[in-house]
């Protein structure tokens, strides 16, 4: 920890040289406010939380398209939204090294849309329906206090509509862009006395910039916000509809360096691709009674079905416990939330206690079928697996937050989670038998920071707390020893994270943030093989991840501004242990050595953005890096590391009825190869998906206003 505590000294001293230069007059002046929802407290800023908190701003819209929830978050310090080219997978999300094995879908981190989860039960999330149209913002919370939030929780990531305080607008937009992407999209809120809306909805087409990478998706969200005396009540509902998106699968390295666009041959041959359909509700309802009392109560529920076609060989399949290469996935899912929470003074000091239940339940149809009819490759066959799986959790948590001294505030918290997977196999012969069973998981979750303000204008802080992780339906799906069943013999990964930190903030925008941290993991989850798209997993023993974030925002005068953010991030297993190196390996025999870093993870990251503010006329450029990536637990192969130049203007013109953007966006502006992302232990050694080159995107978006 030397390092880390020479680091964390040296962004501590930064904000007193920089106050000596701007003088103490502008320190006094009222700082930014902002109160985010991951802390589940009213009384407390981000400004004033024990934990690194990003809260990036949609405004209205500027230079991108909208279409993915990774296009806002490139420039968080310890998040990586890796770009896969590959829309049949998601993308790709990890926040300080957690999340980084997942091979398509997000584990590890916490999502919510509005307030409502959109990751299940079991802690397979998904962000493919959230509407960064009718978004207002996005928060990123990182370190100890995300255990607060249950199960999975290495961060938590949580998009926020919004509904104007008076009157309605409107917003409609289109653009164009290379490889036949096109994204059209409207907007229309507003608000009355007693009710306010958001209804966004948008159509995402790409031909890809990879052979067979086509795919299309619809969505749609509608927030309704009901005002009825001292209470509101959110309505929630969204709608995904991604159908056949197709998927070119990862390539070896000389396949990725000689031709990047191509797709591997067996994506073409069983034509791998993934349907995905989502429907889901929630209500949010808050009612601030008593003397600074508070209930709210929040409920949903969904349906989100997957049929996704992989690439296993058919000879594999004559295996009679191979579940076949089809996955067809009906996944039935809710909970509930309560809480109350009381905002007072204490000893004369301000105080806010909160405390809740949660329960949520999911009932997952797991069929698989043959990839293939006779000699037709890519089509669904015969029953090779039936079973119901069913997990539900129950969940009680505290908190508190007291200013106990002029200077000096508390922030703690515990949450116990109960989680329970079942399943019932229906899918039973003489030679593939009954695989019904149960595991239940259980942990206390303690978290606990500290908060010095030597001034109005600058913190200082320091949390610890314990997480975990239970392994999702989907790592439970597959066995790494190739029998069938689930594997109910992995056990959850425990963490004890502790974090130290910095915050300075002066009132013409001017911010620095610095923390150092570590977390310390035990039963690591890893992937144990990844065949054919299928991969199983294991329990890898300790590891740990330790590392530096920065981040600054700089005004420079009126109409330009700086954005900088780096992250550092040391993410190695601690404990030796076996695992499998060839595909249709089930007997692991080359071993990890204690300190090999931990795949998927880079451990260096920057971003760098000047922007440019005129009357008509804007204009930014981004330059974005990334250190190199293993690919493999060995550490044989690697991701080299990258820079890519992001370029984009914009001129808007007004006129009485409204005001028009049009605005042009060049990504990998200099055309520099690069992997996107990569498949951490990919049983064939096809680990690479190559970034796109150099992308053109124009588009244009009206806005409409009425009071």
């Amino acid at each position: 920890m030397s390092r880390f505590c020479c680091a964390v000294w040296g962004a501590t001293l930064a904000p007193l040289a920089l106050a000596g230069e701007t003088g103490t007059a502008r320190a006094a002046e009222t700082l930014d406010r902002v109160v985010v929802t991951a802390t589940r407290l009213e009384a407390v800023t981000a400004f004033d939380t024990p934990a690194s908190i990003s809260v990036v701003p949609m405004g209205d819209g500027g230079a991108r398209t909208q279409a993915a929830l990774s296009e806002a978050l490139d420039g968080v310090p310890g998040l990586q939204a890796r770009e896969r080219q590959n829309f049949a997978q998601d993308t790709q999300l990890s926040i300080r090294g957690f999340g980084a094995r997942s091979t398509f879908g997000v584990r590890g981190v916490r999502l919510y849309a509005d307030g409502v989860p959109a990751t299940m039960p079991d802690g397979q999330g998904q962000v493919s329906h959230f509407s960064m149209l009718g978004a207002d913002r996005v928060e990123v919370l990182r370190g100890p206090f995300s255990a607060l939030h249950g199960n999975s929780s290495g961060g938590v990531i949580q998009a926020w509509s919004d509904i104007p305080d008076e009157g309605h607008d409107a917003r409609l937009q289109a653009s164009a862009g290379s490889h036949g992407t096109s994204v059209l999209g409207a907007r229309l809120r507003g608000a009355g006395d007693a009710v306010g809306y958001n209804v966004a909805a948008s159509v995402f087409d790409t031909r890809g910039y990879r052979d067979h990478a086509a795919a299309r998706r619809e969505s749609l969200n509608i927030l309704l916000r009901l005002r009825r005396g001292a209470g509101t009540l959110d309505l929630v509902a969204n709608r995904l509809h991604a159908p056949d998106a197709q998927d070119p699968l990862g390539l070896t390295r000389a396949q990725a360096w000689q031709s990047p666009r191509q797709a591997a041959s067996v994506a073409t041959a069983f034509d791998t691709r993934k349907s995905v359909g989502q429907d889901q509700v929630g209500a949010v309802y808050a009612l601030p009674f008593g003397d600074g009392h508070q209930v709210r109560v929040m409920g949903y529920g969904g349906q989100r079905d997957v049929e996704q076609f992989l690439a296993l060989p058919v000879g594999a399949q004559a295996n009679p416990l191979n579940s076949g290469g089809v996955i067809d996935l009906d996944n039935a899912y809710g909970g509930a939330d309560l809480r109350w929470s009381w905002a007072g003074r204490l000893g004369d000091r301000p105080v806010e206690f909160a405390a809740g239940l949660g329960a949520d339940r999911q009932r997952q149809h797991r069929r698989g079928y043959e990839n293939f009819v006779g000699t037709a490759l890519g089509v669904r066959g015969a029953l090779r697996r039936d079973e119901r799986n069913t997990v539900q959790n129950a969940d009680q948590y505290l908190q508190a937050w007291w200013r106990f001294a002029p200077r000096w505030s508390l922030l703690a918290g515990a949450r116990r989670s109960r989680i329970t997977f079942t399943s019932r196999d229906a899918y039973v012969t003489a030679t593939n038998p009954d695989d019904s069973g149960r595991v239940v998981y259980d942990r206390t979750l303690p978290v606990a920071g500290l908060v010095f303000a030597p001034d109005e204008a600058w913190r200082l802080y320091a949390s610890w707390g314990r997480g975990f992780e239970t392994p999702t339906f989907n790592e439970l799906g597959y066995r790494a020893d190739g029998a069938a069943g689930l594997a109910f013999d992995l056990r959850p990964a425990v963490s004890r994270n502790v974090e130290l930190g910095t915050k300075w903030r002066v009132s013409d925008g001017t911010t620095l943030e610095a923390a150092v941290f570590r977390a310390d993991t035990d039963d690591e989850l890893a992937v144990a093989r990844n065949v054919g798209g299928r991969s199983s997993y294991r329990n890898a023993g300790a590891a740990r991840r330790q590392g530096l974030e920065l981040q600054s925002d700089v005004p420079l005068g009126d109409a330009w501004q700086v954005q900088f953010a780096y992250t550092w991030l040391d993410a190695t297993f601690r404990d030796s242990f076996p695992i499998c190196t060839a595909a249709g390996c089930t007997t692991p025999g080359v071993r990890v050595a204690a300190g090999t870093r931990i795949p998927g993870i880079a451990r260096q990251q920057a971003s760098l953005r000047l922007r440019w503010r005129g009357e008509r006329w804007q204009a930014s450029a981004q330059l974005v890096g990334m250190g190199d990536v293993t690919v493999n637990d060995t550490g044989s192969e690697r991701a080299p590391g990258h820079g890519v130049l992001h370029l984009e203007a914009g001129r808007e013109r007004s006129w009485a009825s409204g005001r028009l953007q049009a605005f042009v966006r060049i990504d990998n502006a200099l055309d520099r190869f690069h992997i996107g992302s990569v498949i951490v232990n990919e049983g064939n050694g096809r680990f690479y998906e190559p970034g796109a080159g150099r992308t053109f995107t124009v588009g244009a978006r009206w806005h409409w206003t009425a009071r």
